[in-house]
């Protein structure tokens, strides 16, 4: 999940700011975005920084557990029941 941060910035110089970012096609979020995880980097333990990749790995494979239930299983999909309960194939 991602949460959004706001500050206050003088505008004057949010403007400065963003026209010389802008003369090196560059943009203000993507040089925020950037000390975030430069910030990130240097302040969050290095053993929490890989438990968090880890949960998130873990969710992600969740996930995906959950679509191929969903779809149902090979065996499913392959055979055809008719009335007397002895599997066919299609």
């Amino acid at each position: 999940m991602k949460k959004t941060v706001s500050i206050s910035v003088d505008n004057e110089k949010l403007t400065a700011l963003e026209m010389y970012l802008n003369q090196k096609n560059t943009k203000l979020s993507d040089e925020l975005l950037k000390y975030t995880e430069q910030l990130y980097q240097k302040n969050v333990p290095s053993n929490v920084r890989d438990f968090i990749e880890l949960a998130a790995s873990k969710k992600g494979s969740g996930r995906e557990k959950k679509k191929e239930k969903m779809s149902g299983n090979d065996a499913d999909r392959n055979f055809l029941h008719n009335t007397d309960n002895t599997a066919v194939e299609p």
